[in-house]
């Protein structure tokens, strides 16, 4: 497996070695060991999957008020989809920067997500499904969000909308806080 640092610091691709033969395949998806000599977390509470009936699906932009941060590893089990990431920590040198990876079935690629950052993905095909392993308990009240639109984020997302929650269209247009 290889595990790579992305432009924004702490958030790293995931990338798994596939061992071959007549019965398929099999792969690791993280090791504790390997993430533990980067210093990431992986001593996950709980998983969790997300599974998505229409292409143009967008959830998200989300993340955690501190001191309930979330560490996150994403990896998309069926279909396709556009993931986001934004830096949201005031003192970082990327600071409202984003990046954007395709995690796919056929990829088999994962991103791990510290505290500090919002999340979010759109899906690029029908009958996608994303799959969660979180590393810190889910607290309703430190949940919050960025619009998945906001004009200062400039989110270039690749299809046109065709699903969002309620919740998710509504978040307001970003103003400085405490991740």
């Amino acid at each position: 497996m290889q595990i790579c640092q992305t432009e924004l610091e702490g958030v790293y691709l995931i990338q798994p070695q596939k061992v071959e033969d007549e019965r398929g395949y099999f792969m690791r998806t993280w090791s504790q060991a390997d993430f533990a000599a980067l210093g990431l977390a992986s001593n996950w509470q709980y998983g969790a999957v997300a599974f998505n009936h229409q292409q143009g699906t967008l959830r998200g932009m989300h993340y955690q008020k501190l001191p309930y941060g979330e560490y996150k590893l994403v990896r998309c089990t069926r279909g396709a989809l556009y993931d986001v990431i934004v830096d949201i920590r005031p003192e970082s040198r990327t600071y409202l920067q984003h990046i954007a990876l395709e995690l796919s079935q056929a990829n088999q690629l994962a991103v791990y997500i510290p505290p500090g950052f919002a999340h979010g993905y759109q899906t690029l095909t029908d009958k996608t499904e994303a799959s969660y392993s979180i590393a810190s308990d889910y607290v309703l009240e430190a949940a919050a969000g960025l619009r998945w639109n906001d004009p200062q984020l400039g989110i270039p997302w690749p299809l046109d909308l065709t699903v969002i929650s309620s919740r998710d269209a509504c978040y307001p247009d970003f103003e400085p806080v405490n991740p």
